[in-house]
């Protein structure tokens, strides 16, 4: 089984031990382990996003870490993608409290997430709560 790796973990690993990198790294460590670590381009056009950093810089970190890039997600990652964004955007409407506003990248992460067949995130509960079939684990949980 493959694990696909949510941005935030990554960000987690290029901010430094401040910011939880080592617990990212022993997470990305134990599920290469077990499989194929993947990333699909949302997240590394995100990861571009973090400030300072180059596309050499995330390459580089990619490939210490062992991760590779999903570059062609498939109509049916975008069309589940957009399910989820539905039924989110649906939830988010009726709720009576304060739901955090999400992005549909979130959305494509997690529908990429479920071709690989897990997810590595500190987010738990937008992927568990929109993708119910997926293995979602956090970085103290592997």
């Amino acid at each position: 089984m493959s694990t696909a790796i949510d941005t935030n973990i990554l960000v987690d690993l290029l901010a430094g031990e401040d910011f939880g990198a080592g617990e990212a790294a022993r997470a990305l460590d134990a599920l290469h382990q077990r499989g194929a670590l993947v990333i699909c381009g949302v997240v590394y056009a995100e990861l571009l996003a973090y400030p300072g950093r180059t596309d050499e810089e995330v390459a580089a970190v990619l490939d210490a870490a062992g991760i590779r890039v999903d570059w062609d997600l498939g109509p049916s990652v975008w069309r589940s993608a957009g399910r989820a964004y539905a039924q989110y955007a649906c939830r988010r409407r009726q709720a009576r409290t304060a739901v955090p506003r999400r992005l549909l990248a979130d959305f494509v992460i997690g529908a990429h997430a479920l071709t690989a067949g897990a997810l590595l995130t500190r987010d738990l509960g937008i992927y568990r709560a929109s993708f119910p079939e997926l293995a979602v684990w956090a970085p103290r949980d592997v």
